[in-house]
């Protein structure tokens, strides 16, 4: 186990990170640690952890943007709490920027940190290639979530004095992304020095850094296929060409403590909808319905059903058939919307599923940030569209059997108690295969539905992607009042509100660009 030294790697990382939440404290840091005195391992495996969610160890992003408005904006779940504002596409300006605020704030500029002092050094030369492939990840989610963001000029206050950096446009952020990812993995060195335990995902294996690399640019490849289908086919087959993921066994994943008080090794996800908000979300009734329309066994996994949310204790009952989902788009204020006027509404909240508390609802449960099952489906997709060779049919039957795989997985990285649930057993995966059938008349819809269900949880990535492909077609909520977006699923987050007075002249560049101004109905440059 990696714990004791990921714990005391993020402590010694993140004690000089400010807490402020504009440019120009975040980039001149009084606390700022000399070359001289670091290990810059520490400053990685701070970006790993922050990145995964849970920055201050009371899930601040994760709780706001992944939870509040990703989930329920994509269907994966629903509530009826006012500030859960997601599946009613109300306005907070707080949660829009939470996740700008901590990660421009901390594991931006510490991954800026360790790829400036590592880059001269020959033996550093896995950290500092590593660095800059994770850096890549980190800025295609912060970009595919607010559009055009500081990138070339991100985290450079101490080092260049830079303290109002300007906004790249995303089509250039993207472009930069793939030839770095192109470059960095082509310059991991199997005979150099290892970032071992201080690498929490891959404790410093170059060849899983490798494939992670070209997994990270096949996902940003098909980010293009609305905008730029030339490019999206050239750097796809560069993608397949350089060694995609190829089993669950490659997954980029980061474990997580049952229970650290006062640091983020936690799931934050989980400390959310199993300690700090308990009951305020459920499963969304699209989301449920197309899990028992297609017999899906991962039903039992995703929810349970408890007769208390609110105590914690309570495992509830995950037998498929009692799973009920919420309706999006309802509250519990009494009025017109108040749950109870839903159709079909069974009598009481608590006969709807909430998220499983032993898989998904587990303090130690994994953190998936790029998975083979998401990199077979984007393949198969590839396939399909004629811009890769491969059998699409094939592909897309690899991803939904990788996407059941990985429970198993997940239960053998769980360590606390209640034991985790078994894996999937191969003939309940078959099975299902067989009774859902690869439909190339249907394909683009099935395969990114089936991405829509791998991505339970890492609702960044399953909001953008069906920003990127439509779909599944979801169904908007009807016009609830004080929506900002005419009824429609959000399409972005707006910056943060300090931006405009602490970074103004690069803001204004930046806003004009959008085409609806700053707001959540914008698109950013790829979701045309």
């Amino acid at each position: 186990m990696k714990y004791k030294f990921l714990v005391s790697a993020f402590v010694a990382g993140v004690l000089f990170s400010s807490c402020d939440k504009n440019f120009e404290s975040i980039n001149t840091d009084p606390e700022h640690v000399t070359a001289a005195n670091m290990n810059y391992v520490y400053l990685f495996t701070s970006a790993e952890l922050v990145t995964s969610g849970n920055s201050d160890a009371n899930s601040y992003e994760d709780w706001r943007n992944n939870l509040i408005y990703a989930s329920c904006m994509v269907q994966h779940l629903s509530s009826t709490f006012g500030y859960w504002g997601g599946d009613k596409y109300t306005y907070n300006a707080g949660y829009n920027s939470a996740y700008w605020d901590q990660n421009y704030n901390n594991s931006v500029k510490n991954i800026v940190e360790v790829i400036t002092h590592t880059k001269d050094d020959p033996k550093q030369v896995n950290l500092y290639n590593m660095a800059r492939i994770f850096r890549a990840f980190m800025f295609q989610r912060i970009t595919d979530m607010y559009g055009d963001c500081p990138y070339s000029q991100a985290g450079l206050g101490y080092i260049s004095g830079i303290t109002s950096p300007k906004y790249d446009k995303q089509q250039d952020i993207y472009n930069d992304l793939f030839n770095e990812l192109q470059d960095a993995a082509g310059k991991l060195d199997g005979t150099a020095t290892s970032v071992g335990p201080a690498d929490a995902i891959y404790s410093g294996d170059v060849t899983k850094w490798k494939k992670f690399a070209f997994s990270e640019m096949l996902r940003l490849a098909m980010r293009l296929s609305k905008v730029d289908a030339t490019n999206a086919q050239k750097w796809a087959q560069a993608a397949v060409s350089g060694g995609v993921f190829t089993s669950i066994d490659d997954n980029a994943v980061l474990s997580h403590q049952s229970f650290i008080s006062g640091t983020p090794t936690i799931n934050g996800n989980a400390w959310v909808l199993d300690g700090v908000d308990p009951n305020a979300a459920r499963l969304s009734k699209t989301f449920v319905d197309y899990l028992k329309s297609t017999s899906d066994p991962r039903l039992t996994y995703f929810g349970t059903v408890s007769s208390n949310p609110n105590n914690t204790g309570d495992l509830g009952d995950n037998t498929a058939s009692l799973q009920l989902g919420q309706p999006n788009g309802f509250d519990n204020s009494g009025g017109p919307f108040d749950i109870s006027h839903a159709p079909g509404f069974p009598g009481s909240q608590n006969a709807y599923s909430i998220v499983n508390r032993n898989s998904f609802s587990r303090y130690d449960a994994p953190t998936y940030f790029l998975t083979y099952a998401e990199t077979a489906l984007l393949e198969a997709e590839a396939a399909e569209r004629g811009w890769i060779t491969g059998n699409p049919a094939q592909l897309y039957a690899d991803g939904v059997t990788a996407a059941m795989d990985q429970f198993g997985q997940m239960s053998s990285l769980e360590q606390s108690t209640p034991a985790p649930l078994p894996a999937i057993s191969a003939t309940a995966i078959a099975s299902y295969l067989t009774a859902n059938p690869y439909n190339p008349a249907d394909a683009l819809n099935q395969i990114n539905t089936q991405y829509w269900v791998a991505t339970f949880l890492d609702e960044y990535e399953a909001w953008a992607n069906w920003r990127r492909s439509g779909f599944p077609a979801l169904t908007p909520v009807a016009p609830y009042p004080g929506n900002v977006t005419n009824g429609q699923i959000p399409r972005r987050f707006t910056y943060p509100i300090s931006e405009p007075i602490s970074n103004a002249t690069n803001y204004k560049t930046a806003v004009s660009d959008l085409n609806n101004g700053d707001k959540m109905n914008s698109q950013v440059w790829w979701d045309k």
